[in-house]
């Protein structure tokens, strides 16, 4: 369940979306300003599908506000396999926003609490933090609507899976337009995409 990340900021997204406009090449400066992580509620710079075609930069709220009066929070992953059963079915929350809400979040590295057996620090809540193998900035697959965003998870690949049960659907290089396009379903597949792990242990006591 991914719910901490390093997001990109919205300035520096709209710097590298307009120089992709001119250059065809997206570049956003190294760790300037300073990355923070956040987590679900605050504003993630989201790269969103124009009616014509082109890629704008929008700052959308991180997680759904649920609609059931019992349940509290924000409603900030989906999971890709429930979206695409209710897609197949025509009912259930995620079918608008799978259908017409597609989107990218960039990032430079998420987190995932450690949950597998093997937690170097058994009883304690120890995240792991993963970024690319070749990329500064990565993309992550997400959905929108209402001015609110939530990333997409599918099944771990061979570097989360010893740490998680879950990931944010990581995608690689020219992956970005099949996300926004119609074959988006094959993207469920990660076993190809390379994470680096750091493993973050909690504050020392005293």
């Amino acid at each position: 369940m991914c719910h901490r990340i390093v997001p990109v900021q919205m300035d520096e997204l709209q710097m590298a979306l307009d120089l992709y406009a001119t250059t065809g090449h997206a570049h956003i400066p190294k760790d300037n300003p300073v990355p923070k992580d956040v987590y679900p509620g605050a504003k993630l710079a989201t790269i969103v599908k124009e009616p014509k075609g082109g890629l704008a930069a929008q700052e959308l709220v991180w997680g759904f506000a649920s609609t059931q009066p019992k349940r509290q929070g924000r409603i900030f992953n989906t999971r890709l396999e429930t979206a695409l059963s209710q897609l197949r079915d025509g009912y259930g929350m995620w079918v608008d926003p799978i259908t017409r809400g597609r989107c990218l979040v960039p990032v430079r590295a998420f987190y995932e609490s450690w949950t597998e057996p093997g937690s170097p620090a058994p009883g304690e809540k120890v995240a792991v933090r993963f970024a690319s193998e070749t990329h500064r900035i990565f993309l992550l697959a997400a959905v929108m609507r209402n001015g609110e965003v939530s990333i997409v998870t599918c099944s771990p690949n061979a570097d989360v899976g010893p740490i998680h049960s879950r990931m944010p659907l990581v995608l690689g290089p020219g992956e970005s337009s099949i996300w926004l396009g119609p074959g988006f379903p094959k993207l469920a597949d990660r076993s190809q995409i390379h994470l680096s792990a750091e493993t973050i242990l909690p504050p020392q006591k005293g």
